[in-house]
């Protein structure tokens, strides 16, 4: 049995997994604030639960904004702010008697998706989350791929590339650079660019809704987005060239990017034919937790 627990900063969701994928318990629970040994303590809970809903031992996979340091093994950039510059695999290891795995949420979507999710069966799997920011993981033959320094698939730090006169230098980022990937692909981002057409902010639902209403000007900011989303998506695949990116957060509920976002990146792309699929995810908000607990996927 694999145990999968997604650690966000409102809730800690578990799942129990048998060897085909069958969910054998479940279990989601506030986020306690405040103490780094009571947030430890919700997720040993957490796992208690499932394994007596289950009536079996399982191993432990944890998904979590941020990534452990490959100098330190702390974690860091994690939203839940009180785990960051702490050994939590180790403790969480003490706490629970057993080895963990932990990564990424993007990673986790990512490994979801490639194993038996909407690119089950693919062998190298980018795997894109676009909300408020903008995240990737990389699979490969079934295994998250970290990388040297743990940001294998942080693609959205890198600058967008091919810009336009008027997209440079790009929006502030908080990473302190500008013309991030993030900022003009972000949920924050569209909306940054409706407004700075349209004079006042909507979010991304809003702008889908009127451009099916044939509003000129959401049409023209979406048009926008999907040739920004095709030149990013490019480089990815003149660098790594994978058989499927899967796209999730809120953009993967927009259905004409699967349809207009290939149809534009070829001409970026350095190969006569392009196979790459553009998928939207098969489990959605749940790829994290499961991808979680197939961390432990051998």
């Amino acid at each position: 049995m694999r145990i999968g627990i997604d650690l966000g900063g409102t809730k800690i969701e578990g799942i129990a997994l048998s060897d085909t994928g069958r969910i054998l318990a479940s279990r989601r629970v506030t986020t306690p604030r405040g103490e780094y040994a009571t947030i430890l303590g919700a997720i040993a809970d957490v796992v208690a639960h499932l394994e007596r809903e289950a009536g079996q031992h399982g191993s432990v996979g944890v998904g979590t904004p941020g990534a452990l340091s490959p100098a330190s093994g702390l974690l860091r950039n994690s939203n839940s702010t009180e785990l960051n510059g702490r050994p939590v695999k180790a403790d969480l290891e003490t706490l629970l008697g057993r080895e963990i795995r932990i990564a990424n949420d993007a990673n986790c979507f990512a490994l979801s998706e490639a194993v038996d999710g909407a690119a089950a069966g693919a062998s190298c799997v980018f795997g894109v989350i676009i909300g408020t920011g903008v995240g990737g993981g990389i699979v490969l033959n079934g295994r998250v791929w970290n990388g040297r320094n743990a940001i294998g698939g942080e693609w959205g730090h890198n600058p967008l590339p091919w810009p336009f006169d008027h997209e440079r230098p790009g929006p502030d980022c908080y990473c302190g650079r500008r013309g991030c990937i993030e900022t003009f692909l972000s949920g924050p981002g569209l909306a940054r660019d409706y407004e700075s057409l349209a004079g006042k902010r909507l979010q991304g639902p809003e702008i889908v809704a009127l451009s099916e209403r044939k509003d000129e000007v959401a049409e023209t900011v979406l048009r926008r987005y999907e040739e920004r989303l095709a030149r990013a998506l490019a480089h990815i695949i003149n660098v790594l060239d994978p058989d499927a990116i899967v796209l999730g957060g809120g953009v993967s509920n927009m259905p004409r990017l699967y349809l207009n976002v290939p149809a534009l990146w070829g001409g970026y792309i350095f190969s006569d034919v392009v196979n790459t699929r553009l998928l939207p995810p098969r489990y959605g908000d749940a790829s994290g937790v499961r991808g979680a607990a197939w961390l432990w996927n051998e």
